[in-house]
């Protein structure tokens, strides 16, 4: 088999949120075909015992303890050297010598990088067929991040979007192909680096609708009578505590004059202090915090909302939300890289009294089951489908592959 070399900013297992569902199953598909040699970080030691559950897709793999508050010290370093702040942050003498020597050792010719921060891993190794999974626009995200906050804050926010965008086209000229979350964000990267464009496409995120299937039976974790509206996602990830707290504070007002027995239901680890005092400053509202199983949440929810304000690429909690078959209420943004079906039952609203209106019209007259987002979802987001199209531009052909 080919020897292929695997860099992950974040350590792709367990696949518990976007990134990581997105990097494991492209893990799996790759190991189908390739000797595959991972180097990765650890940024949450709980993830440490899953070391070894990796070896069974792996030839060799490397993990690298990544501690957030060092590397946010050490990003610092940055400001001197005139590069993007994410590059230092995420920059390990121990992983560049195990790259290294592995391309060495094991004369190894092709490469994929699964964000563009780790493309710096492989300066120094032009001889290698490097792919580049950007995932998402990261340099737009810093901008959009800018746009919220106050000086100093949107100053380092702006230079970060321009210095990792400068990197990132860098990278894009040096790869054989950059790939994308979904065509949408592509179609962004070709505007802002059109000098990529013949090299730059995607693949989309997938969902596994065996896992996530209405069919199968799951407890019920809500009282009786209760009409529960629930959010899943990461809640230590900005975007994600953006997005409750807006929902919380400008939309669930409304929505509770309208529904007095409603409750609104944040499910998902690590919650900031910010989404904490949401659940102590309103007792209809509710902080799982960590939960063994998400679905049981989704599956028995009047509605899944996802009012995210920044978002990038396409949301895994919108997918996994349509493949259990859920009437969805979302903003423009966490749409995005959803392509437009006429036939989905989703609502998309931006404005806080709009978007109540619409949360208000599905727990008013409740939907059981939306077919068709099942169907559109084992239709276009297949992970086998999406594998298979990642490991077509890899091989020498690259994007001409896919024409």
């Amino acid at each position: 088999m080919t020897k292929l070399l695997y860099l992950v900013h974040r350590i792709p297992y367990p696949p518990n949120k976007g990134d990581k569902i997105r990097s494991f199953h492209f893990l799996k598909a790759l190991a189908e075909k390739y000797e595959v040699y991972l180097g990765t970080f650890i940024d949450d030691p709980d993830d440490k015992q899953y070391i070894d559950t990796l070896k069974v897709y792996c030839k060799d793999s490397f993990c690298i303890d990544l501690q957030p508050k060092f590397g946010k010290l050490k990003s610092l370093t940055g400001f001197l050297t005139g590069e993007a702040l994410s590059l230092p942050y995420y920059r390990n003498s121990a992983l560049q010598a195990w790259v290294d020597n592995t391309i060495a050792e094991q004369n190894i010719e092709y490469a994929l990088i699964f964000s563009s921060p780790m493309a710096q891993y492989l300066k120094n190794h032009p001889e290698v067929s490097l792919v580049a999974d950007f995932v998402d626009v990261d340099s737009d995200k810093w901008r959009q991040y800018a746009g919220s906050k106050n000086w100093p804050g949107s100053w380092v926010y702006q230079r970060e979007a321009q210095k990792l965008l400068d990197f990132e086209t860098h990278t894009a000229g040096l790869a054989k192909s950059t790939v994308f979350v979904s065509e949408q964000e592509a179609q962004l990267f070709k505007q802002l680096a059109p000098e990529n464009a013949d090299k730059i496409s995607f693949v989309n995120n997938g969902v596994d609708t065996e896992f996530f299937d209405p069919q199968l039976s799951f407890a019920n974790p809500f009282a009786k009578n209760q009409a529960a509206i629930v959010f899943t996602g990461a809640m230590d990830y900005w975007a994600n505590v953006d997005a409750v707290v807006w929902f919380a504070q400008q939309v669930f007002p409304w929505v509770k004059e309208q529904v007095p027995e409603v409750r609104f239901y944040v499910v998902g680890s690590k919650p900031t202090k910010a989404v904490q005092q949401l659940a102590d400053n309103d007792a209809s509202v509710i902080v799982t915090g960590r939960v063994d199983d998400v679905r049981n949440y989704v599956a028995h929810a009047c509605v899944v909302v996802a009012p995210l304000r920044i978002a990038r690429g396409i949301q895994n909690k919108v997918l996994e939300a349509m493949a259990m078959a859920k009437p969805i209420v979302a903003t423009s943004a966490a749409m995005e890289g959803i392509p437009g079906n006429q036939s989905l039952e989703i609502a998309v609203a931006d404005n806080p009294q709009e978007f109540a209106s619409q949360v208000v019209k599905i727990l008013q007259q409740p939907m059981t089951a939306v077919a068709e987002h099942r169907r559109y979802v084992q239709a276009d987001f297949s992970w086998q489908h999406n594998g298979e199209r990642l490991c077509q531009m890899l091989s020498d052909k690259g994007i001409e592959s896919l024409v």
